[in-house]
């Protein structure tokens, strides 16, 4: 039996957003014990071109909701990327996690070749599905989703390989 795009993409999408909403809550738990302002977790990065913490949550969430979109060919809302708080953090993961529950699985039977086209700033790139999915958008999922960790891992916050590899 093969394995479907659905089963590659959304358990995988969903097992690691669980995960990132776990880390946020011990951010947040952090920054209460140790009498940090959040904004010094949120506004974060590891190196001053990187995006900040609430960026790399933003772009995990997107790139999980926009690769549903296109492998599902389904409308989807564009977030405006606005959250300040981990509270709106944790919003938006549960947002993403809804358009996910929201796809069913016949709706991306076939998307391993339907033809994706993307702009990445001004050029624009194609690929079969199966190439976006396992060769774009999960690298740059999990890319974004353990950069997020490791902001935060590298700012004290109590977190191990056990809260990004969370267990469903």
């Amino acid at each position: 039996m093969s394995v479907t795009m659905y089963q590659i993409a959304v358990p995988s999408f969903q097992k690691h957003l669980h995960a990132l909403d776990g880390v946020i809550d011990k951010a947040m738990a952090y920054a209460t014990a140790k009498k940090i302002a959040p904004e010094t977790l949120l506004t974060a990065r590891l190196y001053p071109d990187m995006f900040n913490f609430t960026r790399q949550v933003q772009e995990t969430c997107k790139f999980a909701a926009l690769s549903m979109q296109r492998l599902a060919t389904v409308e989807g809302v564009v977030e405006a990327d606005s959250e300040k708080t981990f509270e709106e953090l944790k919003a938006r993961i549960a947002r993403t996690l809804d358009v996910l529950a929201s796809v069913k699985p016949e709706q991306m039977d076939g998307s391993d070749e339907r033809q994706i086209t993307i702009k990445v700033g001004p050029n624009e790139m194609s690929f079969s599905g199966r190439d976006y999915l396992l060769h774009f958008a999960l690298p740059n999922f999990y890319f974004h989703a353990s950069t997020a960790y490791g902001i935060l891992r590298h700012n004290g916050v109590e977190i191990g390989k056990r809260d990004f590899m969370r267990r469903t």
